[in-house]
This record gives C-alpha cells, sequence and structure tokens, in this order.
C-alpha cells in the first residue's frame, strides 16, 4: 500500500505514520526528517536547505523530488509506504505522479488530518515543553510561517487528490488513538 499524509503543521502526521508503519510492511518516509538528518549531518543538501528550513519556508521541489525518488527504490519500500510531508504543493503532487507512474507505481490513497489552527499553537507548546521532541523550527515565529505557507501552497494538495478520488479527510482533533482508529477503518473499507 502507498499513501500520502497531509495536514498541516503540528496536525499529528509523524505520529499516525509512525502508527501506520508499525506492524505492517510499510516504510516511513518523512522528507521533513530525511532533511533534518541531512543538515545534522552537514551535508552539501543539508548545508544547501538549513537556512531555508530555519526560516520555515519549503525546500525548492526539484530538491525534495530528487530525494524521494531515490528512496522509493529502496527495497523497505517494494511492499509500500506513507509519505509523510510530502507532497507540499500541487507541483510536487503532479511530479510525484509522474514519478510514480515513471515505475509503475501508484498512490492507493491520500489521508487528510484536519486540525484547528488553534490547536496547533497549543500542540507545539507542548512539543517545545517536551524538549526530546522539540525541533529546531519549533517556535511561534517559525509555526506562523510554517502555516502560512501551508495555507498557501499546500492546503490546495487535498483538492489535487480529491479530483482524483484518493483524497480521505479524517477528524485530526481526536485523541490520538481515535485518529488511528478512523485511518485504519479508513484503509479496511479501502481493500474491502
Amino acid at each position: 500500500m502507498r499513501l500520502v499524509l497531509l495536514g498541516p503543521p503540528g496536525a499529528g502526521k509523524g505520529t499516525q505514520a509512525a502508527r501506520l508503519c508499525a506492524g505492517r510492511t510499510l516504510a516511513h518516509l518523512s522528507t521533513g526528517d530525511m532533511l533534518r538528518r541531512a543538515v545534522a549531518a552537514k551535508s552539501a543538501l543539508g548545508r544547501k536547505v538549513q537556512s531555508v528550513m530555519a526560516r520555515g519556508d519549503l525546500v525548492s521541489d526539484a530538491t525534495v523530488i530528487a530525494l524521494i525518488a531515490e528512496r522509493v527504490e529502496a527495497a523497505d519500500c517494494r511492499p509500500g509506504f506513507v509519505l509523510d510531508g510530502f507532497p507540499r504543493t500541487p507541483a510536487q503532487a503532479e511530479a510525484l505522479e509522474g514519478l510514480l507512474k515513471e515505475k509503475d507505481m501508484a498512490l492507493d490513497a491520500v489521508l487528510e488530518l484536519r486540525v484547528e489552527e488553534t490547536a496547533l499553537l497549543a500542540r507545539m507548546k507542548t512539543r517545545l515543553q517536551e524538549s526530546a521532541a522539540a525541533r529546531a523550527d519549533d517556535t511561534e515565529d517559525a509555526l506562523a510561517i510554517r502555516l502560512k505557507v501551508y495555507r498557501r501552497e499546500t492546503a490546495p494538495v487535498s483538492d489535487f487528490y480529491a479530483a482524483r478520488g484518493l483524497l480521505h479527510a479524517l477528524d485530526g482533533m481526536q485523541p490520538i488513538d481515535a485518529v488511528t482508529a478512523a485511518i485504519d477503518a479508513t484503509l479496511t473499507a479501502l481493500k474491502g
């Protein structure tokens, strides 16, 4: 199964992607994590994207698409994968569609976690207090920029996938276990 998780920053995509992959033969592909690892390793890619990410802006399409194109070829992705944090723009969604078609692959579903923006700020503050989970871009200013970028550039991705009949909107305001149960019910219905 090949899935995309959509939702604003702080919606719980990473948490739900990890739960989706646990006990299943699905690879968790978090572009944000891959990019943050590159920054931490001070690789050429990391140096290239560090200031962009620190501002809360999006990394270029070409960079992220090249990263994904290489990653989906890995052995752990053959049974399936969950894309978390990609695509972030309609152009990336189109590029992903073309990339998967070239590789004789297709998405099975796109799951969108819908969360109110006031709840996102509260979640980010909690993450800051739990320092082990905090990220360098978890500041109120960076979150405000990330939400603005999300509304402008990423929210339209939902329409892209809705037009293809792949979008399944889920209430991300529920407790974590309830969101997981809703995702599982959606995937069970798709298989049936």
